[in-house]
C-alpha cells in the first residue's frame, strides 16, 4: 500500500465527485447510532464522512500503517469528530470487535489482502446478524478477464472473483453496481461496487 497523492486532504473534495461518495453513502443506508468500520482507511477520507453520518454511533478506522492513523486522528480532531476509533490492523486481521458492527467498508483495499478467506471470516465475525459489507474496487482494462493473480499484481480486481469469495464466506449479495464510473476519472479503471449481507 504505497502512498498516493489521491489520499491528501486537499484532494478529498474532488474525490467526492469521481468516487460518487454520496451515492455510496445512500446505498449503505446508515442510521444514526450505527457502528461501522473502514478497512484501509488511510488518512480518514471515508472515516470522517461516516463519523458525521452515524453521529452518536462509532467508526472503527483500520489501517496497517500507524503514520496514516496518526494523520487521521489529527484530521478528526481538527473537525471535532470524537466517534472515530483507530485500529492498527494486520494484513490478515482488521482486529475488529465481534458481533458489533452494522456495516464494514472495504474501499479500494480488498485487492491488497492476500488472506482474503480469513479476512472475510473475521469481517463476518465482527458484524451483527444481518450486518453488511460494502466493497469498491477498480478493474483496469488491461487485466479484464485475466487471472486473479494478474489482476491483483496490477492493483486491480474484478467482481467475478469477489462475488464468489463473499458467497463462499457465507455472505449473500444484496446489491451490485457494475459500473460506478472511472477511478480518478481514468477511463481504463472502471469502479464496481458490491454490497453483501451476513446470512
Amino acid at each position: 500500500m504505497g502512498l498516493s497523492a489521491q489520499y491528501g486532504k486537499e484532494d478529498w473534495k474532488e474525490r467526492d465527485e469521481w468516487m460518487k461518495t454520496e451515492a455510496l453513502l445512500q446505498l449503505a443506508d446508515l442510521s444514526e447510532g450505527d457502528r461501522v468500520a473502514d478497512i484501509g482507511c488511510h488518512e480518514g477520507y471515508l472515516s470522517m464522512l461516516l463519523a458525521k453520518k452515524v453521529k452518536n454511533g462509532r467508526v472503527y478506522a483500520v489501517d496497517v500503517r500507524e503514520d496514516r492513523l496518526k494523520t487521521l486522528r489529527e484530521n478528526a480532531n481538527d473537525s471535532n469528530l470524537k466517534n472515530i476509533i483507530t485500529i492498527l490492523g494486520d494484513y490478515d486481521d482488521p482486529k475488529l470487535p465481534e458481533r458489533e458492527l452494522d456495516m464494514v467498508f472495504v474501499i479500494d483495499t480488498y485487492h491488497e489482502i492476500n488472506s482474503h478467506a480469513k479476512m472475510l471470516r473475521l469481517i463476518k465475525n465482527s458484524l451483527k446478524p444481518g450486518g453488511k459489507i460494502m466493497l469498491l474496487e477498480k478493474l483496469k482494462e488491461r487485466v479484464r478477464g485475466k487471472s486473479r493473480e494478474a489482476q491483483v499484481n496490477a492493483h486491480s480486481l474484478g467482481p467475478e472473483y469477489v462475488r464468489k469469495e463473499l458467497e463462499d464466506a457465507g455472505f449473500t449479495i444484496v446489491s451490485e453496481i457494475e459500473d460506478h464510473g472511472d477511478w480518478e476519472r481514468e477511463q481504463s479503471k472502471q469502479m464496481w461496487v458490491i454490497v453483501a449481507q451476513k446470512k
